[in-house]
């Protein structure tokens, strides 16, 4: 039985065995994390948020099955048709507002009408550039790139996108902008363009944030002043934030070198977004030093794997469309760790796979299997070419 069921589980094996131990591990920290919720905010129970989040990795699955048999040529066109949505998601979702906060403009997440479900557009929207930017470099390899032709058809789009995502989630906005920077530099985009592009950004960024601090109450939903107060916190460890980290530090700490065992956190109950955000703390306090380094490990096998396979790809676009879709799942990995033990300010980064939300799991989900479709298509090659050297020892010994 489990031999007919890997018939179906195309590409990378190794990668397969990683995805699903993080999945399967992830079922532990979610529910002793889960404490928080309930026992903060009174909703729901303990078993409750484990069910949901085994129905968003369930869906998850669904996703990533069903995405490795897709050929992952097709994913670059898919972009460039996703681009025109995109846009207008990130618009509906920045010009919404939620009454159920004082009319505040809540603009990160897109509800959906006459339902409880929403989802984040910022995720869904930095993969899609990702992908849409492999595909134009991979097309303009061999080609000149004058500087007005990549303005609209890729620096225009990516600073479109940013600037939507950024008054209401400056961090992703940031981390989305720098992956696309190092994804151009890995792909050959000229130099001189690239910092022409990271002075516009940059400039932007330093418009739109004294437009906010000098006429904050104009722009409803800007989140500058929290930006602010991160950073700040960060450096001085004073105020709201630092007492989310405080207790990141002390759940570490009490966990030591093989942890307190699993589910008894003592900083459950007390560590704000601790079943996302934080949730690499809980882990490390129940499961100890060695538990939060073999987790590191396991994301770093994954790097190697995505690696592994961008570079045994005979296509260029296959090669940069890995790397588009893999290198953020581990750079979010890192991050979400690295504020966890306080050597980065909070960003609202989940642990990829490991995090509750819906919406990261997914999108993670189906990273993983456009990776997959590549890794798939190598095999089918190398089946090819193996078939056409057989044949040909058989000609000569015939």
């Amino acid at each position: 039985m489990v031999k007919g069921f890997q018939r179906y589980l195309k590409g990378d094996r190794y990668l397969w065995a990683f995805i699903g131990l993080l999945a399967l591990f992830s079922f532990l920290p979610i529910y002793s994390a889960s404490t928080n919720l309930t026992v903060n905010y009174g909703t729901g129970t303990v078993f409750s948020y484990l069910l949901k989040h085994a129905l968003a990795l369930f869906i998850g699955f669904i996703i990533l099955f069903s995405t490795q048999f897709i050929d992952y040529k097709y994913f670059g066109g898919l972009s460039v048709l996703a681009m025109p949505l995109i846009f207008i998601l990130l618009i509906i979702t920045l010009t919404q507002r939620d009454h159920t906060e004082e009319g505040i403009n809540t603009a990160r997440w897109l509800h959906i009408p006459a339902t409880s479900l929403s989802f984040q557009t910022s995720t869904v929207a930095g993969m899609t550039l990702f992908i849409y930017c492999a595909r134009y470099l991979a097309k303009n390899k061999d080609q000149s790139i004058s500087f007005m032709e990549s303005f609209w058809l890729l620096i225009f789009p990516v600073l479109v996108i940013i600037m939507l995502i950024f008054p209401a989630n400056g961090s992703t906005a940031a981390l989305i902008f720098g992956w696309v920077a190092i994804l151009l530099f890995l792909g050959g985009y000229p130099l001189k363009y690239l910092l022409i592009l990271l002075l516009i950004g940059l400039s932007l960024t330093g418009i739109f944030i004294f437009i906010a601090l000098r006429w904050g109450e104009q722009l409803p939903g800007n989140r500058v002043h929290i930006w602010k107060s991160r950073i700040e916190n960060f450096s001085n460890s004073s105020g709201e934030e630092s007492y989310q980290v405080k207790r990141a530090k002390t759940a570490i700490v009490l966990g030591g070198q093989l942890g307190r065992g699993p589910g008894k956190s003592a900083l459950k109950a007390f560590l704000p977004q601790s079943s996302s955000d934080f949730i690499y703390a809980i882990i490390v306090e129940e499961y100890g030093l060695a538990g939060g380094l073999t987790l590191l490990f396991l994301y770093v096998l994954i790097l190697l794997r995505i690696v592994i396979i961008a570079t045994k790809v005979e296509s260029y676009f296959g090669s940069l469309l890995v790397l588009s879709v893999g290198l953020p799942i581990i750079g979010q990995a890192l991050i979400n760790m690295g504020v966890a033990v306080h050597l980065l300010p909070v960003t609202g980064q989940t642990l990829p796979l490991i995090s509750a939300g819906s919406t990261s799991i997914w999108i993670s989900c189906l990273s993983f299997g456009i990776i997959l479709s590549v890794s798939r298509s190598i095999q089918k090659n190398d089946l090819l070419a193996q078939d056409f050297q057989n044949s040909r020892i058989r000609e000569e010994i015939a």
